[in-house]
């Protein structure tokens, strides 16, 4: 999970979005990849003209940015005509949007986050039109649906243990967590599971919201937790939007060499902020966005394609600490990249027909 909300980031997108047709416009339809046949592919990568949908349920930030780049890219590399459509936080819209790509005629769904609750009856109608759906980081409990995850045990089992590793085991932490995303209630079965078997870490502050800004949201709760309870010195907030909120806090109070903030998912302006001076974000735990966007295209191709397809399609994460990011210079996801190769790249849900993507 991720989002970076700035006005920078907002009138960027509001730029792209003059340059959308009117059309895609008012449906929230992402300018469409050209559907061009593939040779040696299997039908109907063949012949061309194959649709997908990426319908997103967060779609704001550097994450979402690079994965839906990813996305793009992997699909202009298989032919395939890819609609995005932004759900913009906003379970009844993303509903509809749904609908839409059904009404559109595509082969596959990309689900991307959700409220399971309120998608699973529109994806059931999908499947019943003969639509396939995968699904990233949300669990809709469908046997027909493959769900593709980060590993987010790895993940937060990578950031806890170097959390022991920096403060000892006995430590007074803050949480900052929302229930009902599969990433977030994933990571916190991890979180649960380390306060039982550390019972000296006293977790003192539990805050979190999905709240537009949510960086600032954040920064107001953590910014009331550091008050509340100045003998904080770890923040699990494993949600780079959370980090980002609770570094802002830890700014603004001066707090940069006293809190240590452990967290996930990683973009350009993450690094930016890890690597500021005296930042309080010493390390993350994270898988490329842009991979993730592609490994969830290819998981889409290979169910058109009717090929075999694992239920649970994972992609491993790597732990990024800030002292490595400073020591080697680096400042963005590219370098981040040549620098860690298994960050770069994944085999997720390939297949020989399946080209890398350029």
């Amino acid at each position: 999970m991720k989002s970076i909300f700035s006005h920078t980031l907002r009138a960027r997108r509001m730029a792209v979005a003059l340059t959308l047709f009117s059309a895609a416009a008012m449906l929230g339809v992402g300018q469409p990849t050209h559907a061009a046949p593939l040779k040696g592919a299997p039908a109907p990568f063949d012949k061309g003209g194959v649709k997908i949908a990426l319908v997103n349920y967060l779609s704001e930030g550097d994450f979402f940015q690079a994965y839906e780049a990813g996305a793009q890219k992997q699909a202009k590399a298989l032919g395939i005509d890819l609609r995005i459509y932004e759900g913009r936080q906003d379970a009844a819209e993303q509903r509809e949007q749904i609908q839409q790509a059904i009404s559109l005629g595509v082969s596959a769904i990309i689900v991307n986050h959700g409220l399971p609750e309120s998608l699973k009856d529109v994806v059931q109608r999908a499947l019943d039109k003969g639509i396939k759906v995968v699904a990233f980081d949300v669990d809709l409990n469908n046997p027909k649906v493959p769900q593709i995850e980060q590993s987010d045990h790895d993940l937060a089992t990578l950031l806890l243990n170097q959390a022991v590793k920096d403060n000892g085991d006995a430590f007074s932490a803050g949480y900052v967590y929302v229930a009902g995303f599969a990433p977030l209630d994933r990571r916190d079965a991890v979180w649960r599971e380390f306060k039982s078997a550390h019972p000296q870490v006293q977790e003192k502050a539990r805050f979190g919201t999905v709240n537009n800004p949510i960086a600032q949201s954040v920064a107001n709760q953590a910014a009331a937790a550091y008050r509340a309870h100045p003998e904080i010195r770890v923040v699990f907030a494993p949600y780079d939007e959370f980090a980002r909120g609770a570094k802002l806090a830890a700014d603004e109070a001066k707090l940069g060499s006293k809190v240590r903030i452990y967290s996930a998912d990683i973009s350009t302006a993450d690094i930016e902020a890890i690597r500021a001076p005296n930042s309080a974000w010493v390390a993350t735990a994270a898988t490329n966005p842009a991979v993730v966007g592609a490994v969830s295209v290819r998981a889409a191709a290979l169910a058109v394609a009717g090929e075999g397809l694992a239920h649970h399609i994972v992609v491993k994460p790597t732990l990024i600490m800030r002292d490595d990011l400073v020591k080697n210079d680096i400042k963005t996801v590219t370098e981040l990249g040549a620098r860690f190769p298994a960050f770069r790249s994944s085999d997720a849900a390939s297949a020989a027909w399946i080209p890398v993507a350029e």
